[in-house]
This record gives structure tokens, sequence and C-alpha cells, in this order.
């Protein structure tokens, strides 16, 4: 399908206003990379603690800043995670000097007694069980001592605890299937518990108003090695790509993809930095991705221009790399579209934990598809100028 019909457009006659509008963005980009606050890097690559609380409610940040503030806790960052109607919250606490010094499990458990200390009220003391964050295990031993049902004396100890076992996961699954908080007593009512388990829970225990979803946390040594890995698996990628390159058509033009390419992920690199979106694994992995699909997108053009270097003899290079171009056009623009529709789908639909991963790779797209016609083919085309002239002078 021909989406431009017989397109001959003079792309290499517009390779000023490419550089141009490049080399505005490259700047840009750098001063953003070293004036500016720089990488965004995440707990991956910097060591630390990602805390994730759900609340019952509309988090108040402020308040929840505050209160980690007054424990001197070091969180960084108290942001809202999810969609807005999650009520979830992501805390990232101050970057960890010593693995040695820091339990960075136990400075999640410190936010925990600080919201409890602000959150909970006198009324829902520690006496009583929060249904919210208790676990299945602490939950089951709740009830056994308890003994709501009046079982002991009747069932061996291991029937006695599988009994109540099965009824604390009962609960602990309602709460996971609603996404790990309970909103009202009332929705334990379809579960099949017995009204001694449901009148003791409603007696002594109350509902969190928070919950601790998740933790995450990473020592500085591992983030370090993180962070060299991820500097290695782009340089490696790229120099095998000019190498490749290099092999399959001519050095200049594996010289003129990988320029590309640098110009792509530093590009992308640039409007993460400008947005102040966060660096993580998955954004990495979006740029190594980025570098195949882009490099992918220019070699179509050069093979193309290969075979018309020896169709097109007699015509000059600017106007066999213009041919290409026009003839791969709608190629590109059906590969690129359809390939841009669907990550921008996921950026879109596919929620906080893939928004840096699909967000690289929406703008790694576009910059990789314009690098292709704009960046690349100009190069090949200076070179072969230059070296043009070179034998000129020479035979001068």
């Amino acid at each position: 399908m021909d989406i431009v019909k017989n397109p001959k457009i003079d792309w290499l006659g517009k390779k000023w206003y490419f550089i141009g509008v490049s080399s505005f963005l490259v700047m840009a980009s750098a001063l953003s990379l070293l004036v500016g606050e720089g990488l965004n890097l995440g707990v991956d690559f910097t060591g630390g603690t990602l805390v994730y609380v759900k609340f019952k409610e509309t988090p108040d940040l402020e308040r929840i800043r505050s209160t980690l503030g007054q424990a001197d806790l070091g969180a960084e960052e108290v942001t809202r995670f999810d969609e807005p109607s999650a009520n979830e919250v992501q805390i990232r606490m101050a970057r960890v000097e010593s693995e040695v010094d820091e339990d960075l499990g136990a400075r999640s458990q410190a936010i925990f007694e600080a919201l409890r200390a602000e959150f909970v009220d006198e009324a829902n003391d520690s006496q009583r069980l929060d249904l919210n964050n208790v676990s299945v295990g602490g939950l089951s031993s709740w009830l056994q001592e308890r003994d709501p049902d009046g079982l002991q004396s009747d069932l061996s100890i291991s029937e006695f605890e599988e009994h109540y076992s099965a009824l604390a996961e009962r609960v602990t699954d309602q709460r996971t299937s609603q996404s790990g908080i309970i909103q009202d007593l009332s929705d334990l009512d379809g579960l099949g518990l017995p009204d001694s388990v449901l009148s003791a829970l409603q007696e002594d225990s109350f509902l969190g108003s928070y919950k601790i979803i998740s933790v995450e946390s990473v020592g500085p040594k591992v983030g370090n090695e993180l962070r060299d890995r991820a500097q290695s698996a782009i340089f490696f990628s790229l120099l095998g790509m000019l190498i490749y390159i290099g092999f399959r058509f001519r050095p200049i033009y594996g010289l003129a993809a990988i320029m590309a390419l640098f110009h792509d992920v530093f590009l992308t690199l640039g409007f993460f930095s400008v947005s102040g979106k966060e660096i993580s694994l998955t954004v990495i992995a979006a740029l190594l991705t980025l570098v195949g699909y882009s490099i992918n997108d220019t070699i179509v053009i050069f093979d193309r221009v290969r075979e018309n270097l020896k169709l097109m003899r007699r015509e000059k290079l600017s106007s066999i790399i213009n041919t290409s171009i026009n003839q791969t056009l709608n190629r590109t623009i059906m590969t690129s579209g359809m390939t841009f529709l669907a990550v921008f789908a996921l950026f879109m639909l596919g929620g906080e934990a893939l928004s840096g991963f699909s967000l690289a790779l929406v703008a790694g797209i576009i910059v990789g598809t314009y690098s292709s016609v704009a960046i690349a083919s100009p190069i090949v085309l200076w070179w072969q100028n230059f070296s043009e002239k070179r034998k000129l002078k020479a035979r001068a």
C-alpha cells in the first residue's frame, strides 16, 4: 500500500534545516545534562529504597512529607503512583552510602511506624489488629489465640492450625483482590467465614487507612554495578553495529549509522533530563530496543542506496540517496507508524510501571526515524564530497 504516491522529495536539499534542528536539540540536551539537574537516576542505579503505599482515601502528600520529615527518615521524594483513583504513593528513601551501616528493610518499617503514628487514631490502638496490614500468618496466629469457634479441645493441633490458616487466607485473598486494602468490614460477609470469626474481627480489629504494598531495595554496590553494566551494554551494542555495517557496506556507512544512533540516544536521554523522568533498568532496555530499531531503519535505506549505485551509475550520489529514501518512504511510514501507535498505546494505557519504558520508545521512534534520513544520509554525502575534493587536490 502506497501512502505517498511516487514521492520525489529532495531530502538532502533540506539537510541544513535538519542539521540546524538537530544541533539545537543536541545543545539543549547537553545543557540540561551538564548544567541542569541532569539525569534522574532511579534506585536501580543509585541504591536505596522505594516504598509503595496504598491509602483507603485520597492521600495528602504534604501531610505524608511532613510526617516523614519530622521522623527524619530521609525521604527524598513522595509522589503519586499509578492512576489517581488507585490512591497509591511512592516514597523514595535517600541514597545509601554504605550497605554495612544501613539496613534497608528496617527503613521501610520505620516508614510504616511513622505513618501509623500519624494516620492511626487513638481508637485503633496497638492492642487491636490492623486487618489491612497483618500477614496471613499473623492473622492465623491471632485467630488461634482467640479461638472464636471454640475448636481447640475438639481438634488436633494440626487440624486446629489448618482451620484458622484457611480462614486467614480467605481474608488476605479478599484484601489482595481489592488491590491490597479492604475498604469496609462488610466486604468479608461473602467469604463464608463463621459468624463467630466475623464478630471477633469486628470487635477486636480495624481497617488501617494505608498499607505498604511493596518495597524495592537496592544497595549502593549493586546500583553502581548495574549502572556500569548498563553503560557497557549500550557501548558494546553500538560498537557491534559499527563493525557489522562497516563490513556489510563501507566504513563510512557504519560511522554514519553510529553517529545517528548516538544522536538518537543522546536526544532521548536529553528529553528524560528535561522532563525529570526517572531512568530505570526498563528505560535502559528501551534504549537498547531503540538502538536496534533505529539501525534497522538506517540499514534499509543504505541497502537501497547500494542497489541504486549499480543501477544509477551516472547519477550523482545526492540524487541516488534522495531516490533511495523516497523509494523506502512508504515502508518507513508503515513500519514506524504502526510501531509508534503500539508504543503510544502502551504509554497511555500501560500504567506507571511501564511509563518510562514506553516513553523512551515513543521519543526514540520519532527521533530514530528522523535521524535515518536527516543525519546518517547527509554524513555519507559529506564524506563522499570531502573524499572527492581531497583526490582533486592530490592530483593538482
